[in-house]
């Protein structure tokens, strides 16, 4: 009741991102049901298995795009006081699943009804065109198995938001900060020798907190420009702006590049003379998995590439901005931006190798590769979202500090146009790294 009342009362932006979760889940539950409905209509189990294992990419893009969505949810985020109502993190996690569930089986009512009513079960008549042979008309549907079919979608979704959203405890092991004593038994961070007599001098042991504070015999214009200087220090250090460098560098960039010239390697093993095409050979779609699979993984050692390439000979205050924004922000852009990449380039390997002679699974393909790439963009805007809300703060610090809204505008245009022209050119290549082997 609680998820029910805070799905109803959220904003309109929210609820706009729940409907679209709703709407892929209908999609994809439409896909499984068409899968059954062939079976039903012929009896070779290998095509129909195929058919079902095709499911598997738009299922696993529903699910990513509603984890992105779970996370981006501001009823759910945990906020002081309350632990006191008895809404801890672990309650508000089930809160998120649950509603991820309610936005996915709505999606998957929604299908049954849309696909029961093309074969005719609601109505007099079934629907009938060319290439319809997935809905099995003339055939009773086993209820059973399409309910299994249709729960398959709010299972895997909830599940993935309770892995995504778990509470996590420190980490075991970490270096911690020793106390140390200084002067007449006093506290420190670093152990830093004081010569004799520093303990007393005036304005020693001010650090940064204090740079703001109105001292004796300030004037009111000086006190203002110390509060100035203190808040652009602060706002600067939130950024990642100099001498404060971002401490954790994603690891995936080797990674990545080693699995996609793997698939690479692949698909040109498999591309070899022999019988048959390159297409119809096991090898050659594994190799296109693996190539797909090493761009997604190496989006976000890119992004912290990219961010790192901006900062380089001499940059001013607008590059230094956007490119640090983009090493901080590297693992929450770099993952959904290298899928979105990995998604294009697979669309357009897939596209050569299609035959526009087989009409009759037009409309499901179709259907699948609008759900994929619907979905990978949709988590792409939604991760956009999520780094927008994380620099709230330091928006409002630099806006604090007098930073014009068009510096910020153009620091985050420059950010786009930076990913853009290093992303686009790589899928580019990537596709035609695994087009070629498959159509030579």
């Amino acid at each position: 009741m609680l998820a029910l009342r805070l799905s109803l009362g959220a904003h309109p932006a929210v609820q706009l991102r729940r409907s679209l979760v709703a709407a892929a889940s209908a999609g994809t539950g439409f896909l499984l049901l068409s899968a059954l409905g062939h079976a039903l209509a012929h009896p070779d189990p290998s095509v129909s298995a195929l058919r079902l294992a095709w499911c598997a990419a738009p299922l696993a893009a529903t699910v990513y795009f509603a984890v992105a969505v779970a996370r981006t949810d501001p009823g759910t985020r945990p906020r002081p006081g309350l632990s006191a109502v008895g809404l801890g993190p672990v309650r508000l996690m089930a809160i998120s699943a649950a509603t991820t569930a309610a936005s996915c089986l709505l999606g998957s009512a929604l299908a049954l009804l849309v696909f029961l009513g093309l074969r005719g079960d609601l109505t007099a008549l079934p629907f009938d065109s060319a290439g319809t042979d997935f809905l099995a008309a003339g055939r009773p549907l086993p209820l059973p198995a399409a309910l299994t079919l249709l729960a398959l979608v709010p299972l895997s979704a909830s599940a993935a938001v309770v892995v995504a959203l778990r509470p996590r405890e420190p980490v075991a092991g970490l270096p911690r900060a020793t106390r140390t004593y200084g002067r007449f038994g006093a506290y420190r961070r670093t152990p830093v020798l004081e010569s004799f007599g520093a303990y007393g001098r005036f304005g020693k042991r001010f650090g940064p907190s204090a740079r703001g504070r109105r001292t004796a015999g300030t004037a009111p214009e000086q006190e203002g420009a110390v509060e100035t200087a203190a808040g652009a220090e602060g706002a600067a250090e939130s950024v990642g702006a100099p001498p404060t460098v971002p401490r954790t560098v994603p690891s995936g960039l080797p990674w990545g590049i080693t699995v996609l010239a793997v698939g690479l390697a692949v698909e040109a093993f498999a591309s070899r003379p022999g019988p048959g095409s390159p297409a119809d050979r096991p090898a050659a779609l594994l190799g296109l998995a693996l190539a797909c699979v090493g761009l997604a993984l190496a989006g976000p050692g890119l992004t912290h590439l990219c961010g790192r390439l901006l900062q380089t000979i001499r940059p001013g205050a607008l590059r230094l901005l956007a490119g640090r924004v983009l090493m901080t922000e590297a693992t929450r852009i770099g993952r959904p931006l290298g899928v979105v990449c990995a998604v294009m380039s697979a669309a357009y390997a897939m596209a050569a190798l299609h035959d526009r002679e087989d009409t009759s699974s037009a409309p499901l393909v179709t259907l699948g590769a609008l759900l994929v790439a619907g979905c990978t963009v949709a988590t792409l805007l939604t991760a956009a979202v999520e780094s927008r809300q994380a620099r709230a703060a330091t928006t409002a610090a630099l806006r604090r500090v007098g930073a014009p809204v068009v510096t910020l505008r153009r620091a985050a245009v420059l950010r786009a146009g930076a990913l853009l022209a290093l992303f686009g050119p790589l899928s580019l290549v990537v596709a035609e790294l695994s087009t070629w082997p498959l159509t030579g």
